[in-house]
């Protein structure tokens, strides 16, 4: 496996931040006690908190993988893309605040950004 040399540093700088954030989020998902308080808060079940953390898990590891794969960074940066909106959406139903809103609608962006940026190397 190589790089890819396509990816610009930024991008790189970029996947990288989004990739251990997610990593860090799914961990915590699975096992802080104060996410299980969080996802209660946000009308969410223990079975909806797991598969949230798995999947930010999965798509942690997936943006990494991007880098010698952009077709699969590409479905990484747009299934968290995808899971970032539902995250603000479920934010924007609760009526968090709009600093807690923040970084979901963030990622969602950030995402969608790394996402373009895939898009253009595959095709």
């Amino acid at each position: 496996m190589s790089i890819n040399y396509n990816l610009e540093i930024l991008h790189i700088i970029l996947i990288f931040f989004s990739a251990i954030s997610f990593l860090f989020y799914g961990y915590n998902c699975l096992y802080s006690d104060k996410m299980k308080v969080e996802f209660n808060r946000f009308g969410l079940n223990e079975l909806q908190r797991k598969i949230t953390g798995v999947l930010q898990i999965l798509g942690g590891v997936l943006l990494f993988l991007g880098y010698v794969s952009p077709l699969i960074g590409l479905m990484a940066a747009g299934g968290l893309t995808i899971q970032m909106l539902l995250g603000f959406m479920v934010r924007l139903k609760i009526k968090d605040s709009i600093i807690l809103s923040l970084p979901s609608f963030v990622f969602m962006i950030l995402n969608g950004y790394l996402f373009v940026c895939f898009l253009k190397i595959y095709f």
